[in-house]
């Protein structure tokens, strides 16, 4: 039986996240560990076993389209095999990455972790902050006036009424209520000035009722279920933007290293992510004294070495992750032999797996390409021509001060400074790689054939 195209074209849907939860997505999962320098799941499941009971807080970054969410996806399928309860989401589904502050993300976390505990028929008693959204709503319809919103409609609750924590069904749900209040707020910004205007000054108060009415409830409900503890991972946060944010500070600057003592004060488990410029950021010690330790990078999957030599271990995990979504029935073997339906040879696709210089969305990005334009196998011609129209793409980016830069990386192997990081790693221009504790950095090998690269005019 050959491929299935249109199976094989979803499976390689670029802005796709495996969710490894589900059976089908576990099919397409390669564990790249080896081939990115250190297994940093694994360290970040041994932070939260090892610890116990006791809280933990950490962070995890990496490019955009790396592979994060996967690996979250991961971290969460071991920890409830562990025995915890996770709650993940994705916090763009509540917050606008453009303007995000501390009191958004604590109310995004609760609505997330309260609708969890109410699937998992927790018992929750949230009489303080009933009246805080009783509070907050009121506000909002009694300052609304001259906004282009419907007083009636603002978080769904009118004064004078119960805060709206009955969900349309008619049942109790804290989560419904918070929900409506995120959801205004995210469409609004006029609506989210007049929130943080009422939260902002009571964050402390919001963090106890938090911790004693959602996530100390939930511990002691989970010990009696012999359920290891409450682990809380919030990913999409490194899509926070960089934009400056007053006394010259950046959002990413401003949340996690003015605002983290607030962020670590949940007493669960948490792991959010964080936007990789604060790796590259003056601010990058006073980061990893507010949290106990330096971010986590995820760092490419290793398809060269230092030298700039092939990685053929990188290269052969880039086959299968490729062979997997054409034919995830089948053994690591097996796919192998069946190369000859997708390319014209071994050589193509080790080819493709080259160019994607071990970013897994990049990889992703080029099949499609292949696969809009022609069916399998695909040639090396078809190939060529595909990596020569992202090599357009990219360069219609790049100014003459950027080349200068990316020869420089080019020489050196490294990034310095949030800068460089501006200009180079946010937009794939460059990938960071690892190997036996060494860090160093090379350019997007679609770039490699640029004419800009071979001058110095």
């Amino acid at each position: 039986m050959g491929v299935n195209l249109g199976r094989f074209f979803r499976a390689c849907n670029p802005s796709k996240t495996l969710n490894l939860i589900s059976p089908d997505d576990g099919k397409y999962y390669i564990d790249f560990s080896e081939v990115r320098g250190s297994d940093l799941v694994r360290e970040l499941k041994r932070t939260i076993t090892f610890s116990d009971h006791e809280p933990t807080c950490q962070l995890f970054t990496g490019h955009i389209g790396c592979g994060k969410s996967t690996e979250l996806s991961r971290l969460r399928q071991e920890l409830e095999d562990e025995g915890y309860h996770v709650v993940y989401f994705e916090s763009t589904d509540d917050l606008d990455m453009g303007d995000v502050d501390i009191s958004d993300i604590l109310l995004a976390i609760a609505k997330q972790v309260s609708k969890s505990l109410e699937e998992a028929r927790l018992r929750l008693t949230p009489n303080k902050f009933q009246k805080l959204l009783q509070s907050t709503a009121t506000l909002l319809n009694s300052e609304v006036t001259g906004l282009k919103v419907k007083i009636p409609e603002i978080a769904g609750f009118k004064v004078g009424e119960e805060v709206g924590l009955s969900s349309e069904d008619g049942n109790y749900s804290l989560a419904f209520g918070i929900g409506e209040l995120t959801t205004k707020a995210k469409d609004s910004k006029d609506v989210r000035s007049l929130l943080r205007q009422h939260l902002e000054p009571r964050i402390n108060s919001i963090l106890e009722v938090i911790n004693s009415e959602l996530i100390d409830t939930a511990n002691q409900q989970l010990s009696t279920q012999d359920k290891a503890g409450l682990v809380v991972i919030v990913d999409n946060l490194d899509r926070i933007d960089n934009k400056p944010r007053g006394q010259g500070r950046r959002q990413p600057e401003y949340l996690f290293v003015d605002r983290g003592d607030q962020l670590k004060k949940l007493r669960c488990h948490v792991v959010y992510t964080v936007p990789l410029v604060l790796s590259f950021s003056n601010e990058q010690e006073n980061l990893t004294n507010r949290f106990g330790s330096a971010p986590q990078v995820l760092p490419m999957v290793r398809t060269q070495n230092r030298d700039g030599s092939p990685c053929e271990a990188g290269i052969s995990a880039l086959r299968q992750m490729l062979l997997a979504r054409a034919f995830p029935d089948l053994s690591a073997k097996e796919r192998l032999a069946r190369v000859g339906e997708l390319f014209d040879s071994l050589e193509t696709l080790d080819r493709l797996c080259l160019a994607s210089g071990g970013h897994v969305r990049n990889l992703l990005v080029l099949i499609n390409y292949c696969l809009k334009k022609a069916d399998p196998p695909f040639t090396r011609e078809l190939l060529d021509r595909v990596i020569s129209l992202r090599l357009s793409d990219l360069t219609k980016a790049i100014d003459f001060e950027e080349w200068g830069l990316l020869r420089e990386v080019n020489r050196t192997k490294t990034v310095r400074g949030e800068g460089e990081y501006q200009s180079l790693l946010r937009s794939l221009f460059v990938f960071e790689y690892r190997d036996a504790g060494q860090t160093w950095f090379a350019l997007n090998p679609v770039l490699l054939n640029a004419e800009e690269l071979k001058s110095d005019a």
